[in-house]
């Protein structure tokens, strides 16, 4: 069926008007007609070629709200009408240990991403959410909760679970005193869980302004990261470190922060780090750890968590004409703190 999208047809030109063929439903597909689609700082790697080079046209667009106008014959899990979600996958193997352990974004032989990615099963490229609709696989499909703020919700589909995730995994509770660096798009929203989770909320960050903001969003205190005093005052006193910084900085400082035994986990920076200091690992046993999204399981809980404590991200709505502004924009770190589509403007287009 013809689709009218949003497309980067190089590196260099901006996005435009494009239209492609969305696949006819196998059994398990489900047709989402697309309201929301929020913008994702890998959109702009992508666009741009800072990966590598893509399979242009490039339709970006991971963060994927609407609702279900036609389900395949053999769904079971969603029915016309329901308000669905889409995340950063589409597909995966479903059958090595990782995707048997719910973890579909470590599959072993590796998973489909929504935009951008070689389709294994149907052939040809996936295009994202920057879409009048798409067809998903059902186990790839997610439930989001009718009381929460829908557009709100789509930074939520990988924002939200990039920061859920770490919490979770590490076993983050009431008391503990958690450390976010940095305060963007994932910051704020491990801000926003980690309060919620009951945890003592520390925003780590070089800017008191920023630090500000970080209260009105729940911190309970601003650590700011340049003041040495205050970096000393703070050494070997967090059970967590949730670490947004999007590109290479030193992890050094940070690290003297974690009490013994305790974590950092770094889900920003997708590149080389400066050189970690062994000795800040080695005399505390601390760990340094990564983390990539979440699967298929686990965000359906952060969804279902969303909808119990009322959480969505702080986000600007923009129609689709303006999405190269909202680049120019991100680039500037000028958003608090998510830019969504409404996907209604290109459907009127």
């Amino acid at each position: 069926m013809n689709t009218k999208v949003y497309a980067a047809f190089n590196e260099t030109d901006a996005l435009g008007p494009h239209t492609i063929e969305r696949r006819q439903l196998s059994p398990k597909d489900i047709f989402i007609d697309i309201e929301y689609c929020g913008v994702c700082h890998s959109d702009i790697h992508t666009a741009k070629g800072d990966w590598g080079k893509p399979n242009y046209p490039v339709v970006p667009g991971h963060e994927i709200i609407g609702r279900v106008k036609e389900i395949g014959s053999e769904v079971t899990k969603f029915k016309v009408g329901d308000l669905v979600g889409v995340g950063c996958m589409v597909e995966s193997c479903q059958h090595c240990h990782s995707c048997d352990e719910g973890l579909e974004q470590y599959c072993e032989n590796g998973f489909t991403g929504t935009y951008n990615s070689k389709n294994s099963k149907y052939g040809g490229v996936t295009y994202g959410g920057y879409s009048e609709n798409v067809v998903v696989e059902e186990d790839f499909v997610l439930h989001v909760p009718e009381n929460i703020d829908v557009k709100a919700a789509a930074p939520l589909l990988c924002a939200g679970i990039t920061t859920w995730s770490p919490l979770r995994h590490w076993k983050v509770k009431a008391g503990d005193k958690v450390g976010v660096i940095g305060l963007g798009g994932l910051g704020h929203m491990g801000v926003k869980f980690a309060k919620a989770m009951g945890a003592h909320v520390v925003m780590i960050t070089t800017s008191e302004s920023k630090g500000e903001d970080a209260k009105k969003l729940g911190a309970d205190e601003v650590l700011i990261s340049k003041d040495a005093d205050q970096m000393k005052a703070h050494q070997n006193t967090f059970d967590f470190l949730l670490n947004t910084i999007p590109v290479k900085h030193d992890v050094n400082p940070y690290l003297a922060l974690l009490k013994l035994d305790k974590t950092m986990c770094m889900v920003g920076a997708i590149e080389p780090l400066d050189a970690v200091h062994g000795g800040l690992l080695i005399m505390k046993r601390r760990n340094l750890a990564g983390s990539l999204i979440g699967g298929i399981k686990e965000t359906q809980e952060m969804l279902d968590f969303c909808g119990e404590h009322n959480i969505v991200s702080d986000i600007e709505m923009i129609d689709i004409q303006n999405i190269n502004t909202a680049y120019e924009r991100m680039m500037k770190s000028d958003v608090k703190y998510r830019f969504v589509i409404d996907i209604k403007s290109l459907k009127e287009s």
